[in-house]
């Protein structure tokens, strides 16, 4: 499931990080990939072991926490501490799948990568090129959205960044290990998530929502990973 999910970050959130951001400690982008990942990739990187990294990385934890739909989405159990790119000049990330399983910070915990997450930090007027472009069975979906909006998909899916050939691309990205492993019962819970919401919205607490939530937990408590 490739989700959209709008306005993780206010726009005055945004320029603020990226006031901040802009004046970072850039590195060449290759620092965090593998053979296959770095054969491919042309970017620069915050220095993810930079002390403004890790305040910036803190705001955006912070500001999923407030987000309900990502929450529902990707029911998160362990998050890698977001990174931040950016990509201008001819630079890209051609076609890979992200690594199956990363380090935590103080390398004592991995932490498996089911899901992908990029937050844009630049409007999609403020550069050409630097198309997300995501491939699985169903075709080449794309994604380059408002400043703030984060877009959420499966971290073995073939994707890529391509070239950014006027402006600069801006953006937060890292991975999530999720209390549902399964991609597919992942989608189950979310949809009928959102179905209890709605109805809930109908018909207040009835009899029939309160079932309904009880299948959901049921179902959570059958697949969740803790």
């Amino acid at each position: 499931m490739m989700l959209h999910i709008p306005e993780v970050l206010s726009k005055d959130e945004v320029r603020a990080l990226r006031a901040r951001l802009d004046a970072g400690p850039w590195v060449d982008g290759r620092t965090t990939v593998g053979a296959q990942g770095g054969g491919v990739k042309r970017n620069r990187q915050i220095d993810e072991h930079s002390e403004l990294g890790r305040e910036l990385g803190e705001i955006v934890l912070a500001a999923l926490k407030r987000s309900p739909l990502f929450f529902a989405a990707a029911l998160p159990l362990r998050i890698v501490p977001p990174l931040f790119n950016a990509y201008e000049g001819g630079e890209t990330y051609g076609f890979h799948v992200d690594g199956s399983v990363r380090n935590l910070p103080g390398g004592a915990d991995k932490l498996r990568t089911d899901l992908s997450c990029t937050l844009f930090l630049c409007e999609p007027e403020d550069y050409d090129g630097g198309v997300l472009e995501v491939s699985d069975t169903y075709g080449v979906h794309e994604a380059k959205l408002p400043a703030g909006d984060l877009i959420l998909y499966p971290s073995s899916s073939l994707h890529q960044v391509t070239p950014v050939t006027h402006g600069a691309r801006v953006c937060s990205f890292f991975w999530l290990q999720s209390l549902v492993r399964d991609e597919t019962q992942r989608r189950l819970l979310f949809e009928l998530d959102a179905t209890i919401i709605r109805l809930r919205t109908q018909l207040g607490d009835s009899a029939e929502v309160l079932g309904l939530t009880g299948h959901y937990h049921n179902l959570l408590r059958m697949w969740a990973e803790v």
